[in-house]
């Protein structure tokens, strides 16, 4: 069991595998049909997708401080991580072995996405930091430790997403705007506004017409970042029921998979993941996951929710929601 909160939690793409990390600077990956998982301090638990679900590896932790985001790659069996400690690193989670510790930042990085660049063949990894900035860099075995982009945001940044073609970044920071930068013209091309406070995290929908943002004011938006949205706002929804707390925890959002999209859900202060109708913003589901939770992400009908030191795995049907 994880002696601090677990900040973060991701299925890999083939939904076979979760990765969770916490502020004790341990990294967890385990497989979605285990109903709880226990965290170790400094280390990786690798288990097999089907039973007996053999735990198969164990690996130390790579940053010295807490691990704030992780994400797997897309393509190659890595496992990209970021730290307060100001650092970005690559984890083959075949080897247990670090393969790259970049110093990514001047500051705490506070979130990671990645993307595959067009027709390139090439991973990119996106950095949001504390020192104002995002960081664009090639991920996979052939990327160097020199970023590819910088955008100056100008206040700290909390959350970061890829656009759909890997063409443009949306960033969530300290002045409440959801900023979007175009990566080939290398500037901010427009800003998406309506929070009246800080967005925590950035999710983009299956369809990659739609943006989720949580925020501390205990608002979530759904924007409209299609090409030409018939709203000048751009505000395609704004759902209430998940509060953000005074902890001032970057809370964390998901879009459902199997449906393409049409329900989201965001951890909340309450103890709850709060589940919506994306069409009418009617709340379907209050789940409670008991200590407070800030995280979950969606695997077709599946929910997967971190609480101080345990991810807790949900099944959602129509009518109930199975912890």
């Amino acid at each position: 069991m994880s002696k601090a909160e677990i900040l973060s939690c991701r299925f890999d793409p083939t939904g076979q595998n979760i990765a969770a990390c916490s502020a004790d600077r341990s990294v967890c990956t385990c497989h979605p049909y285990m109903p709880s998982v226990r965290y170790s301090r400094g280390e990786i638990a690798l288990w097999r997708t089907y039973p007996p679900n053999t735990n198969y590896g164990l690996l130390s932790s790579h940053h010295k401080a807490p691990i704030l985001d992780l994400q797997w790659s897309l393509f190659s069996p890595q496992l990209y991580t970021v730290s307060a400690d100001q650092t970005l690193c690559f984890t083959d989670v075949t080897t247990g072995k670090r393969t790259r510790k970049i110093r990514a930042h001047r500051g705490i990085i506070n979130a990671l996405d990645r993307t595959m660049a067009g027709g390139a063949g090439i991973e990119l990894l996106a950095t949001a930091s504390d020192d104002g900035t995002v960081r664009v860099w090639e991920g996979g075995e052939e990327g160097t430790k020199n970023s590819v982009a910088v955008f100056e945001v100008g206040c700290p940044v909390t959350s970061v997403a890829w656009s759909a073609d890997g063409q443009n970044l949306y960033i969530g920071a300290l002045d409440n705007e959801i900023h979007v930068y175009d990566l080939r013209k290398g500037e901010q091309v427009y800003a998406l506004t309506g929070h009246v406070d800080t967005p925590t995290s950035l999710a983009l929908s299956p369809n990659g017409s739609y943006l989720l943002s949580p925020s501390f004011s205990s608002h979530t938006i759904i924007h409209d970042v299609r090409p030409f949205s018939p709203s000048p706002s751009r505000i395609h929804r704004v759902l209430q029921g998940a509060p953000a707390g005074f902890e001032n925890t970057l809370l964390k959002g998901a879009w459902s998979k199997d449906d393409g999209g049409q329900r989201v859900a965001v951890g909340g202060a309450d103890r709850m993941v709060c589940v919506w109708d994306v069409e009418s913003g009617r709340v379907l589901y209050k789940v409670c996951v008991r200590p407070i939770d800030s995280s979950c992400m969606w695997l077709t009908i599946r929910l997967a929710a971190r609480a101080q030191g345990h991810c807790y795995l949900c099944r959602f049907s129509s009518q109930r929601a199975h912890q």
